[in-house]
């Protein structure tokens, strides 16, 4: 089906929204190395997952948020917050405590975003006719933000002046562009003179909302999307944060990492249409196939840290862009049939939650690699990500008595 009507292409403001928002959220990758003379490693990874601790209570608080006053009224100040972030990233300098407060600043708009931003790309798209593609488009715009930003901002960093300043005003240009875009998108979500949301592809009266209890309680969710949702954003930290270090570029250091960032999630976004396939064949196949390729890429990764291979790199980016990819499409097409009448962007904000709990693996890579050494650290991940399949095996067993139902 073509899209059609006057809401055709309208789905492409809040998607680019995602994209500028996402772009702020990881551009501070290849400035990791920028920040290690000043800072030791410890701090500047802790600085890498930091952004969580602003973004997780945003996702928590500002989805329900959006479910209720509409998506105009969060995103419109978002972007523009996004800039602000970014703004105080630059003016920090190399104090920890300004960066600090920086990247809390962005985690806060990327958790006001995402929610959001994800529901009304996939209403807007369901107005014209293709909300099928709803889910696949918000995880391509916010992927590409992800890897445009930091490849970026790592050519800036290695060859333009004033590495600590130039980068942020670019993104804080393209924020102030966006944020004029995403003022006159079309609201997806309109309340009546009762406070019920009238509207919205999928409201309906309060009184007839079941609430969140039976989807957070569902099986596919506690045995399906719990165990695999922080990979997506594990296999990608580890893609874009804790390999490139470990890697002798002779120099080309913040370059690498937008490199790096931009192999592991492109592959992340060309592998968005194969999981939509296989999950025409079957529900749990992009689930099995993501965590597969979070293992295999893990285990490559603990290669390369052993061998200081750029090669290993790559192919290790590959992999893990694939567990991305695959891992956040099919999560967020399983939230959005999971979500009930009225609570889309609450649930996709839940999801969001549980995977960036995965950012966490730099930080707790940098803690325990003199410990147990470093490609022992990527090897204990795998291990841990193949304890997903178990999940997997459950979400979908069917019940004494049913037919298989690949849900």
């Amino acid at each position: 089906m073509t899209e059609s009507g006057p809401l055709r292409g309208t789905w492409l403001r809040p998607a680019i929204a995602l994209f500028i928002v996402g772009w702020g959220a990881n551009m501070f990758v290849p400035l990791l190395d920028v920040y290690r003379g000043a800072l030791s490693g410890v701090e500047v990874t802790g600085l890498f997952g930091a952004y969580v601790l602003g973004l997780i209570p945003a996702l928590l608080l500002v989805a329900p948020v959006s479910d209720r006053f509409g998506r105009r009224a969060v995103l419109r100040p978002v972007v523009l917050l996004s800039a602000v972030g970014s703004l105080v990233l630059m003016l920090a300098g190399e104090s920890f405590l300004g960066l600090l407060i920086g990247r809390i600043v962005v985690g806060v708009a990327a958790g006001a975003a995402f929610g959001p931003g994800t529901a009304w790309v996939k209403e807007l798209s369901e107005r014209a006719g293709r909300g099928s593609s709803g889910a696949r488009r918000a995880a391509v715009a916010l992927t590409a933000g992800f890897a445009v930003g930091p490849l970026i901002t790592g050519i800036l960093t290695q060859w333009a002046p004033l590495p600590e300043h130039v980068p942020y005003l670019v993104q804080i240009a393209l924020a102030l562009v966006v944020a004029a875009l995403v003022w006159a998108t079309p609201e997806t979500v309109v309340r009546d003179a009762s406070g019920d949301t009238q509207g919205q592809t999928d409201a309906a009266p309060a009184a007839a909302r079941p609430g969140l209890r039976p989807a957070l309680g569902s099986r596919i969710f506690l045995a399906a999307i719990l165990p695999t949702a922080p990979w997506v954003f594990g296999s990608a930290s580890a893609a874009l944060a804790a390999l490139p270090a470990n890697v002798d570029v002779h120099g080309y250091v913040e370059v690498t990492s937008g490199v790096v960032a931009i192999v592991a999630l492109g592959t992340g976004i060309l592998i968005q249409p194969w999981a939509r396939a296989l999950a025409q064949r079957a529900r749990p196949l992009p689930f099995r196939v993501g965590a597969g390729s979070a293992v295999v890429g893990l285990l490559l990764g603990a290669a390369t840290v052993a061998t200081h291979s750029p090669v290993l790199l790559a192919i290790a980016a590959v992999f893990l862009g694939a567990a991305y990819g695959l891992l956040l499409v099919s999560g967020l097409g399983v939230v959005e049939d999971l979500a009930p009448p009225g609570e889309l962007a609450t649930l996709t904000g839940i999801f969001y939650s549980a995977t960036y709990v995965g950012f966490a693996f730099p930080l707790l890579d940098s803690l325990f690699a003199p410990i147990v050494t470093g490609p022992g650290v990527f090897v204990i991940a795998a291990a841990v990500a193949a304890c997903a399949f178990i999940g997997l095996g459950v979400a979908w067993k069917p019940r004494r008595g049913e037919a298989q139902s690949e849900e």
